[in-house]
């Protein structure tokens, strides 16, 4: 951006943020929970998973479901019809082997965008945590920097902006070329990621059914599938 002083120009050092996309993970085996997390049924109605997606959509951005189970990829696809968004479906392929993978294909798809990383299994997150994570991003200068969420006590980094440059892809594609599936790890060794402290209450992260016993006054029943 530019304006002028006595006819002299001058920019302003920070580029404009790169385009942004939203991406939901869903594509988990939830053995630890015994059901499907995403078809649980959200105390705001439907299921964990059109509750993630409405939330993203929120943001006003592009929108990818990331999923190896169709079932995930017809539901969206109903509630795209049903409310006006526009989801795209990705059917992730063999080898499926955890979020570190799914994100290196997905730099690859999107190659230049910001990526918003989100986790199906945060039924109490909320849009004003999703936008204060990307308004952390966009006041940062290092267009290669991680945020990632953070609870008061640890990193979460199924949430995070992960911004598609080329070093990040290159490191990703490395990382993963090498057997490398750990994301932690991976941002431990290659990454300068930045902390963003958001609501604790806001990321759990649920795995047991033990997980999705009510908090205070969320709403929330239990565990049943929707």
């Amino acid at each position: 951006m530019s304006g002028s002083i006595g006819g002299l120009s001058r920019l302003d050092p920070r580029p404009e943020p790169a385009s942004l996309r939203t991406c939901l993970l869903s594509g988990g085996d939830s053995r630890r929970m015994g059901t499907d997390k995403a078809m649980l049924s959200h105390p705001n109605g439907g299921t964990w998973l059109e509750q993630a997606l409405q939330l993203l959509a929120g943001l006003g951005a592009p929108l990818t479901l990331v999923s190896r189970h169709r079932a995930h990829g017809r539901l969206a696809r109903q509630l795209s019809e049903r409310l006006g968004l526009e989801i795209e479906v990705l059917l992730e392929p063999p080898p499926r082997e955890g979020p570190l993978l799914a994100l290196t294909r997905l730099m690859a798809l999107y190659p230049g965008q910001r990526l918003l990383l989100a986790p199906v299994d945060m039924p109490r997150l909320e849009l004003e945590s999703l936008r204060a994570l990307v308004a952390a991003a966009e006041a940062g200068f290092d267009p290669d920097t991680i945020h990632l969420a953070h609870d008061g006590r640890r990193l979460q980094p199924l949430l995070g902006l992960y911004p598609a440059t080329p070093s990040n892809r290159a490191a990703a594609e490395a990382f993963t070329g090498r057997g490398g599936r750990s994301l932690l790890r991976w941002l431990e060794q290659n990454r300068c990621v930045s902390a963003v402290e958001l609501d604790p209450a806001q990321l759990l992260n649920a795995n047991t059914p033990g997980d999705c016993r009510p908090g205070p006054g969320d709403g929330f029943s239990g565990s049943a599938p929707g």
